[in-house]
């Protein structure tokens, strides 16, 4: 995410005040892989939290520490590839006709991008739509074991049906526009539409921590053990609960 605000940044100044065909195609190229990997990092999120609960009496003891640099490896290997179209020659620097409203992306790439975009909502709507599904079982399993459903029960049932509503919401207010303004969109457009577009991707870039990171306490814990190294605290691996999804 913050590559991504960067990338955002630096494109802006090599494409409207230090012109440079070069960099551009640089700067581009970052541009691409790191919205993508902000992208298929958050899928990455999904899968695991879908994992998490789907198989949660054996989640912790099957996930390894290879299936997760896998997982890693494979979300920034794609993004990087990516990046690297525009530099190995998939742009429009010697064929204007072909630009996209991103310059110097092609109209093919930046088409490629937008489907992928696409597939990955859906992909993610698949899954928090069945994360739901199994929290709500998980929730009425618990009512017809005690009878009734605690008020405990409730509020975190709903509080993780709304946390997942919050991030599926968010991450499509951010990207939809720019994908379907790549989509509509002509190169001869102004400039200012485009950026106008890809604006909320970077809100969606500073809000991904807070969602992702500040109700999770697991995360503060290793945050305080990176930077402070004061608290020592082990953390307890346990199944998923409905509020940790």
């Amino acid at each position: 995410d913050l590559l991504a605000g960067l990338g955002l940044i630096l494109n802006f100044v090599f494409q409207y005040v230090i012109r440079s065909e070069t960099v551009s195609l640089l700067t581009v190229g970052f541009l691409v892989a790191s919205f993508a990997a902000s992208v298929s990092s958050l899928l990455a999120i999904t899968v695991d939290r879908y994992l998490s609960l789907y198989n949660a009496l054996t989640y912790y003891s099957e996930r390894t520490v290879l299936c997760i640099h896998t997982m890693l490896a494979g979300a920034w290997g794609v993004s990087l590839c990516l990046g690297l179209l525009p530099v190995l020659g998939w742009n429009c620097l010697h064929d204007r006709a072909a630009c996209s409203v991103v310059r110097p992306l092609t109209k093919s790439n930046v088409t490629l991008l937008s489907a992928s975009f696409f597939l990955v909502f859906l992909i993610m709507l698949h899954l928090y739509i069945e994360i739901c599904k199994i929290v709500c079982r998980h929730a009425h399993q618990i009512a017809l074991q005690q009878h009734f459903l605690t008020a405990s029960h409730y509020v975190a049932t709903k509080k993780g049906v709304s946390t997942l509503a919050i991030i599926l919401g968010t991450f499509g207010a951010s990207w939809l526009p720019f994908a379907i303004y790549c989509v509509v969109g002509d190169p001869d457009y102004p400039s200012v539409y485009t950026y106008a577009t890809l604006l909320p991707a970077t809100y969606n870039s500073m809000i991904n921590p807070i969602i992702y990171a500040y109700r999770n306490q697991e995360i503060q814990r290793s945050m305080w053990v990176l930077f402070c190294g004061c608290f020592q605290a082990k953390v307890s691996f346990r199944s998923r609960s409905p509020s940790d999804v």
